[in-house]
């Protein structure tokens, strides 16, 4: 069995988020986990988003929409209660939907009204944000597995999955399970202190706590509609620093007229496994596709070993670029 390419390990933070462009609109996500009662317990994740558009001449930027929920999840990622804004009149039919493509094919099929807005994008993210969320006990408690009470018929072999799974990766046991030799890397703020209107509020985080951020920006030139996206899975640590595990950049442009992806650059800058970056270059066969279609596309194009579970969420994201630069000047 030939193992798959090896690279560095990805360990470099962009930073905090750049400046907002004059004459640009900005979405930006945050999902919050927490455990109250330890880990194996229900847990609860809290979702906030909105989007900011700053005019061309510079003035005070403008929140035209915004979305957030409340979920409280089982141990199996299952939906045991959940409170959404704005309001929606089946919402509570989420409740007993189990996180993953379960979880996506229930949302498009009860709220797909709200399809492109800020409560949809959160909402689709809860899948893979409650996927990894409990990475970040690794950090505090050598023995979160074995108290995670997952039953045996869900412990199946990861080998597969993915491009940092793939047969022979540094990353899987001989029994396809995953070794506990992942890496990390201290990171900074997200949000940047010198735009402070440019993120919604984050809320502190202290103990074995996860967050995943994104951000989508958004402007016209030369054109075509330019892309700065950015994606983060980070929590504290218990020396005091922030960790994180996921971190990509990704620089796009996007063709108004067709809809179709005309470049990408993607950057994977902090990642677990030295097999990890590999992704990004395959990333670059969603080129020529209409990015309106990627929730489905980027699954059928970069399934498996093809793609990274956590880059093709950022890729899905896109989806919502042509809605959002409706609003552009």
């Amino acid at each position: 069995m030939n193992a798959p390419q090896k690279f560095p390990f990805a360990r470099t933070s962009a930073g905090p988020a750049p400046l907002r462009r004059p004459g640009s609109i900005r979405r930006t996500s945050s999902i919050d986990s927490r455990w109250p009662e330890g880990v194996g317990q229900p847990w609860c994740l809290e979702g906030r988003a909105q989007e900011l558009l700053s005019p061309l001449d510079g003035g005070a930027p403008r929140v035209v929409a915004h979305g957030s929920f409340s979920i409280t999840a089982s141990p199996l990622r299952e939906i045991l209660k959940v409170e959404v804004s704005p309001q929606h009149p089946r919402s509570h039919e989420l409740v007993g939907v189990r996180a993953g493509g379960a979880s996506r094919v229930a949302l498009g099929g009860i709220m797909g009204d709200v399809r492109g807005g800020p409560l949809y994008q959160l909402l689709d993210d809860f899948a893979g944000a409650s996927l990894v969320a409990g990475w970040i006990w690794s950090a505090w408690n050598p023995d979160w597995r074995k108290e995670r009470a997952i039953p045996e018929n869900m412990k199946g072999p990861r080998e597969g999955v993915c491009t940092g799974f793939a047969p022979g990766a540094s990353a899987m046991a001989s029994d396809g399970s995953v070794e506990l030799n992942h890496s990390s890397t201290v990171v900074g703020p997200f949000d940047n202190p010198d735009d402070p209107a440019g993120w919604h509020a984050l809320p502190a985080q202290e103990g074995p706590q996860s967050r995943r951020a994104r951000r989508l920006d958004l402007w016209r030139e030369d054109g075509l509609i330019k892309v700065d996206a950015a994606f983060q899975d980070s929590g504290p640590g218990p020396d005091g620093n922030r960790i994180a595990i996921h971190e990509y950049r990704v620089h796009a442009e996007i063709d108004p007229a067709s809809g179709v992806l005309v470049t990408m650059q993607v950057l994977p800058l902090i990642l677990p496994f030295q097999e990890c970056p590999g992704a990004s270059i395959k990333a670059t066969r969603m080129i020529g596709q209409n990015v309106a279609e990627f929730r489905n596309a980027v699954i059928d194009t970069l399934p498996t070993t093809m793609g990274c579970t956590h880059l093709n969420d950022v890729l899905r994201g896109l989806s919502d670029a042509l809605l959002l630069a409706e609003q552009l000047p």
